[in-house]
């Protein structure tokens, strides 16, 4: 049944009324195509029928109704149409169109403006002089029926003005509506991004000086040379007081190259820092971008709710998010820009940071997030469903959004839905000469659409663009139940990198979801399971230390599949054969498909959850060098290694689990060097009140909060750590045949000691090796450990370069370590990681 004006009414053993005309559907004799059959296979079992007509199309411009019914013409059931898949084959064409949005052509002195509504009955374009004034045109757009997509040309070029567009859709449940949508495929905004920018974004006005001149970093000879600083834009300098206070936590706090962000920033660059990553800087849904709060935080005990209480009575209103709720996939979020009224400033701003950070020797990478919307629906943050409905979300069997990501799920896997992240990737790529991508839960992909980017982006850009993201397999696409997904059992092969959490959740202990007691009882190898035991640890078996030491070296292998290790049984087995949960320890096929980290943005920081699990009398030297010890386990680790901003200074965010909207009183950093946001009160309650009686006591012991001579220790310390890896390629092998033949982990097996790592590399023939061998030992233990490696006999070794210095910011292993060259013998001081080389 359909009807042109939205007038059914149907209802069960009553006839239906209103309906234009009806179409009776026969069972389906013909049978589906392979890729109908493979695309729709999650629909499961059921009648296949087939509908004969002319016109499709038209039907997807009315409201349209599934009818069951008896020989009396009573209704038995019914149900709505869900759509995509016959759009994308209607519309095919659709896929395309190279400009769609607002298109600005200088030389023929036109402007165009193009938007895909194949099931609207008509749209039109409204014209503003400013992003404040009233509409100074109306214009009836006209439809494409071989594309599905409406347009307009202007004579003259319209830029700097701004524009929304009327669309008239059916929405089920409500009839038809008229609304105002901002363009989907904008280029910037006005404020709170309701009307879209016109502009040319290769016009010169909207290039900071030297745009087309300034020299960016070289490409990187493969992925694993990148060593990753993830780091957020407001963050970075809304506590720098280096920083004049009106460029705080914006775009052009990069370009004041003397502040104290900078300065640090360039000096990780030096030690070997390749890329800065930033959270979310697209079109935020969730940050008002005019007259945002900043909350007054009362001076309060470390263990104090009150503090949390004045950030959360603001949290909706005030100027921090993490921004992983995205309004506009490709303009730049206005909140960081001068103004957020004047969309040539978002482009500018934008444009010079990332000029300031090339120039300061970083690539820079974006975090997008194209797997959810904020909103659905009638909702006035949707923007995609209110001009094509129930087209760009994933639903369910019911025809319910599904929302396993947290927000309202897109559909990568309808064609238009993936053209728009492609499309708007390669204008991040080609127009802001962003170097590398990392996607929020990627694993909501398919990864034909992965590739299909990959091919796109490397094209703009002229050069290949790293692309890495998270991989979980959960939700209504796990398992690969809808497509083949970008998630990490899927990858393997495809160049595209994962975030690997064997290695993190070795390390740290328990899981990335764990509360209540969990938080101190579940230690890791790197915080004193069974070795050090704090004071709320069940007795643990020794076998939980020697799985966890296995699962580091998993970490430290790059999560190879093929790679080899004698695990602590006296079993040699692929890491593909060690079991990780319910799925295997080893699953990358090489190491530019693995990311390896200890901390980032998501969960508590490392010094956090080393507070809860580390003995409560560890000593503030000791916090300091577990610290670094896991800074150490990802810059040994083959493939691409990830740092958290903030994890060289000690970062805390006073044991918040889950910062997103804490603001900025939890979420600062600190470039003095004077505090690392310990005990800055209880954590906002929403997300770890439960926890409360367990951290209060955490946060009121003034023996854990590190002093200013630990913050600058700890940078330092990291920084060598970085120099270290730049030092060799053995570090970051390019293949996984490489890392195969070149390294082999010692002190393993039954009879290893679990509570050092040992490994040595072969770097003969290798170029950028720069020793013959290299040999690393990480020692987590409280206590000096000695190891007797019979292998290792007789080999010239001397420490590194960087560890031998008298500069060398950590001291024990020039004075504490020694290696015995006639017996093999390697002394390792308490929690120390040194590094041995041959040359």
């Amino acid at each position: 049944m359909f009807s042109m004006a939205g007038s059914l009414s149907v209802q069960a053993g009553q006839a239906v009324r209103g309906a234009d005309s009806s179409f009776d559907l026969q069972p389906d004799s013909q049978g589906l195509s392979p890729a109908t059959a493979e695309r729709f296979r999650f629909v499961g079992a059921g009648p296949r029928l087939r509908l004969s007509i002319d016109d499709p199309a038209r039907l997807h411009r009315a409201q349209l109704i599934l009818t069951r019914e008896n020989e009396a013409g009573q209704v038995l059931a019914f149900t709505r149409i869900q759509s995509p898949g016959a759009l994308d084959d209607l519309y095919a064409a659709a896929g395309d169109i190279a400009d769609l949005g607002v298109a600005v052509q200088p030389a023929a002195k036109s402007t165009s403006f193009k938007l895909w509504a194949p099931t609207a009955r008509a749209v039109s374009l409204c014209l503003y002089d400013s992003d404040a004034s009233k509409a100074s045109a109306e214009q009836a757009m006209q439809f494409d029926a071989t594309t599905g997509a409406w347009s307009w040309r202007a004579h003259g070029d319209l830029s700097g003005r701004y524009f929304n567009y009327l669309v008239e859709v059916f929405v089920p449940g409500k009839g038809w509506v008229r609304n105002r949508v901002s363009d989907p495929y904008s280029i910037s905004h006005g404020t709170d991004s309701w009307r879209s920018y016109i502009a040319d974004l290769n016009a010169a006005r909207l290039k900071p000086r030297g745009w087309d001149q300034h020299r960016r970093p070289k490409p990187l000879a493969a992925a694993t040379d990148m060593l990753i600083y993830e780091l957020h834009v407001r963050d970075f300098s809304i506590a720098d007081a280096t920083v004049p206070v009106a460029r705080r936590g914006r775009y052009q706090a990069f370009t004041e190259t003397r502040s104290a962000g900078m300065r640090h920033l360039r000096s990780l660059a030096q030690a070997g820092m390749t890329d800065v990553h930033l959270l979310p800087v697209f079109d935020i849904a969730s940050i008002p971008e005019a007259q945002c709060a900043t909350p007054t935080v009362p001076t309060a005990a470390a263990d104090s709710p009150d503090q949390q209480a004045r950030v959360m009575a603001v949290a909706s209103k005030d100027c921090f998010n993490w921004g992983y709720d995205p309004l506009h996939y490709g303009s730049p979020e206005g909140s960081y820009a001068s103004s957020a009224a004047d969309g040539a400033r978002r482009i500018i701003e934008f444009r010079q940071m990332v000029q300031s950070l090339h120039e300061a020797g970083l690539r820079v990478g974006m975090d997008v997030v194209y797997n959810h919307t904020p909103a659905s629906g009638q909702d006035a943050k949707s923007v995609l469903d209110r001009i094509v409905p129930g087209y760009y979300q994933r639903l369910d069997a019911k025809g319910q959004v599904e929302r396993s990501t947290c927000c309202d799920n897109t559909a990568t896997e309808h064609r238009m839905m993936a053209k728009l992240m492609i499309d708007t990737t390669v204008r991040w790529a080609r127009d802001y000469r962003v170097d590398s991508f990392r996607f929020d839960l990627m694993a909501h992909q398919p990864r034909a659409a992965m590739e299909m980017l990959q091919a796109a982006v490397d094209k703009a850009a002229g050069r290949h663009v790293e692309l890495i993201g998270e991989g979980w397999n959960f939700g209504e696409i796990a398992n690969g139940s809808r497509f083949v997904q970008a998630s990490q059992l899927s990858l393997n092969g495809s160049g595209i990198g994962t975030f690997s959490d064997r290695g993190r959740d070795a390390a740290r202990g328990g899981s990335a979801g764990d509360s209540g007691e969990a938080l101190r009882k579940n230690q890791g190898w790197l915080n004193g399971l069974v070795y050090a035991p704090n004071d709320a640890a069940p007795k643990r078996e020794p076998v939980e230390l020697f799985r966890a030491a296995d699962m580091t070296r998993v970490g430290l292998a790059g999560s190879l599949r093929d790679f080899e290790l004698e695990t602590f049984e006296g079993k040699r087995r692929k890491l593909s054969e060690i079991p990780y949960g319910d799925q295997p320890a080893g699953y990358v096929s090489q190491p530019g498909e693995v990311v390896n980290y200890v901390e980032n943005h998501d969960n508590q920081t490392l010094f956090d959850i080393n507070v809860m699990r580390l003995p409560r009398d560890t000593s503030r030297e000791d916090r300091l060098r577990v610290q670094m010890l896991g800074a150490a386990l990802t810059a040994f680790s083959q493939g691409i290694a990830y740092f958290h901003a903030g994890l060289e200074v000690l970062r805390s965010k006073s044991l918040d689990r889950n910062s997103y909207d804490s603001g900025d009183w939890f979420n600062r950093l600190d470039w003095s060097l004077r505090d690392n946001g310990f005990a800055a009160g209880l954590p906002p309650q929403g997300d770890n009140g439960r926890d409360w009686p367990l951290l209060q006591p955490l946060l009121a012991d003034d023996s854990i909060k590190p002093r200013p001579v630990d913050i600058a220790g700890a940078r330092a310390m990291f920084l060598d750590l970085l120099k270290i890896r730049a030092s060799s390629s053995l570090l970051r092998l390019r293949s996984a045949d490489e890392v195969k033949r070149r390294l082999h982990f010692l002190n393993t097996g039954p009879q290893q000691n679990p509570v050092v790592m040992a490994a040595v590399l072969d770097g003969q023939g290798l170029a950028g090796a720069g020793f013959k061998r290299l040999l690393y030992l990480i020692n987590v233990s409280p206590q000096a450990q000695t190891l007797q490696i019979e292998s290792e006999r007789g080999h010239a070794y001397r420490l590194h370069p960087v560890q031998a210095s008298a500069a060398a910011a950590d001291q024990r292993p020039r004075r504490e370590a020694r290696y015995e060259q006639g017996s093999g013998a390697f002394v390792v001081p308490a929690r120390t990681a040194v590094v041995w080389v041959q040359e």
